[in-house]
């Protein structure tokens, strides 16, 4: 079931990929984005996260905390998108728990289209080739921005398996909240 704005947050509490804990739950000095990808070689997915790398310095003084969650393995995690340091936590959650928490949805639509094949070439070009594959290869992404106060703000549901919530919203959603919030 879709999680809608204004629904408390799933809480839960795991540790990423390289077994550090990280847990959500309530209220928290930061606004957190919670990005759910496919499986960990996926090259659209580590062409998002390359991108978020690349935004996190603004995000971050803009008070925003970054988690993403994948399908594969903690091991698989590591051979692909975490190869490369990040600043922020990768959640490897191959049961899908909190797939099924958050309402993250598959659909086979969701891998054929223009914009799909133009973004797989932009992730080839870039280096990112496709490898092995952790779960549903018709899992399309989610993102979740999560006020301090616990609570989903935007909730956004991939229509495709390049869908995540653009990056000018979430900047422009964080600019939006008072000056209080920026940490």
């Amino acid at each position: 079931m879709r999680l809608t704005a204004g629904t408390v947050a799933p809480a839960f509490a795991t540790s990423d990929h390289l077994g550090h804990p990280i847990e959500l739950n309530g209220a928290r000095q930061n606004a957190v984005l919670l990005s759910f990808y496919r499986y960990a070689s996926c090259p659209i997915c580590n062409l998002r996260v390359h991108e978020l790398t690349q935004a996190q310095p603004v995000l971050a003084e803009l008070g925003l905390a970054l988690i993403a969650v994948f399908q594969s393995p903690a091991t698989t995690i590591t051979d692909y998108v975490g190869k490369r340091p990040l600043p922020f936590p990768i959640i490897a959650d191959p049961s899908m728990a909190l797939y099924r928490d958050y309402g993250v949805e598959s659909t086979w639509r969701g891998l054929f289209s223009w914009k799909v094949l133009t973004r797989a070439l932009k992730a080839f070009a870039s280096g990112y080739a496709p490898g092995r594959i952790d779960g549903p290869v018709d899992r399309v992404p989610a993102d979740f921005l999560i006020d301090q106060q616990g609570r989903i703000a935007i909730a956004h549901y991939g229509r495709d398996i390049d869908d995540h919530l653009p990056l000018a919203t979430i900047e422009a959603w964080l600019r939006a909240q008072p000056a209080t919030q920026a940490a």
